[in-house]
């Protein structure tokens, strides 16, 4: 089979397409034609050294995919969605995404939501998957003590899991603002349903989150920024708020006050998807399937695409990722690869 790999640790164009033999799914697994990979950020740090795969996993990059199941385990204990071969699905991986096959544990697996194409469905597990997890698990946003539908501001709202995080709790009844980093992806982000975009550049997002919420401050932030920015996000939590950091791109240390956190019963906490078990992505699939694919096959939730490239074209993909000038996904077509 045909697969992009990571000939080097370096720049972008260590991306070349090659060859590697096809994966055999193991037990619990099943063989999927890709259609159409996503690209992550996590893809990006795997590139230049930074993110190894965790063990036992592909060493090809690649999180997510849309395709067709050739074969594998059908076993009931992992098929909550009886999946057989011939289904067309989208799955989440530790790994092995950039190429015309890939393994996924079924339980990762969830039927593509009616009316999405192969690229559209290849956008949804990576963001989907952390949105849920951090969100709504590890943060737990959702009524408060008055029977109110808590906030969410989310740092980066153009970005895949952004765009993902807005439609989520806007679908299910939350107030949400975002930060980004123009005034064009601010428009983009209000569109997609929050209620305030913040430019960064131009704003500080304490005094504009106070003042849209009469000085109480947020219930939850997702935070992919962390560095200086948490002891900022602290002082626009309200009582009992949390921050979930799920991504350091300002920086991995900060200092913070913690009479603050223990006055006002603060929670800071963060997770990482990619080296979770089975059973715990499982979970999530399910919560998802419940959710938010109704959600999405009602058209209240879409996925937001950026840009399509021919898988081959993946150097290309990275470089525009890391411009970070994108809103919404990335994607890759093993279609248009000859």
């Amino acid at each position: 089979m045909k697969a992009i790999e990571i000939t080097q640790f370096g720049s972008p164009d260590v991306l070349k397409l090659g060859e590697r033999p096809m994966p055999e799914p193991k037990a619990g697994e099943v063989l999927i034609k890709v259609a159409a990979s996503g690209v992550n950020r996590p893809d990006v740090f795997q590139r230049k050294g930074g993110y190894a795969p965790p063990p036992g996993a592909s060493d090809l990059p690649g999180l997510e995919v849309a395709g067709e199941i050739v074969r594998g385990d059908f076993d009931p204990k992992h098929n909550p969605f009886g999946l057989k071969a011939g289904d067309r699905v989208c799955a989440l991986l530790a790994g092995g995404g950039y190429a015309e096959y890939a393994c996924a544990p079924l339980d990762q697996c969830l039927p593509v939501p009616k009316g999405l194409t192969d690229i559209e469905a290849a956008s949804l597990p990576e963001t989907f998957f952390t949105v849920w997890s951090n969100v709504f698990e590890r943060a737990h946003l959702g009524k408060g003590e008055n029977g109110a539908e808590e906030t969410l501001l989310i740092q980066g709202g153009s970005s895949g899991i952004g765009v993902t995080a807005i439609q989520i709790a806007k679908a299910l009844g939350h107030r949400v603002f975002v930060t980004a980093g123009s005034d064009e992806k601010c428009q983009a982000c209000e569109k997609l349903g929050a209620e305030r975009a913040i430019n960064y550049n131009t704003e500080d997002f304490v005094d504009v989150v106070k003042s849209l919420t009469n000085d109480r401050g947020v219930d939850v932030i997702l935070d992919m920024v962390a560095g200086d920015y948490l002891p900022r996000e602290l002082k626009t939590l309200a009582d009992g708020g949390r921050v979930v950091v799920i991504a350091t791109l300002g920086g991995s240390k900060a200092e913070i006050n913690l009479n603050e956190v223990l006055r006002r019963r603060l929670v800071i906490t963060g997770s990482t998807l990619r080296p979770r078990s089975v059973a715990f992505k499982g979970r999530v699939a399910v919560q998802l399937k419940t959710h938010v694919w109704p959600e999405i096959e009602a058209g209240r939730i879409k996925p937001v695409i950026h840009q399509v490239f021919p898988a081959d074209q993946a150097a290309a993909a990275h470089a525009l990722m890391e411009g970070s000038t994108h809103i919404g996904k990335i994607m890759l077509d093993w279609g248009q690869v000859a």
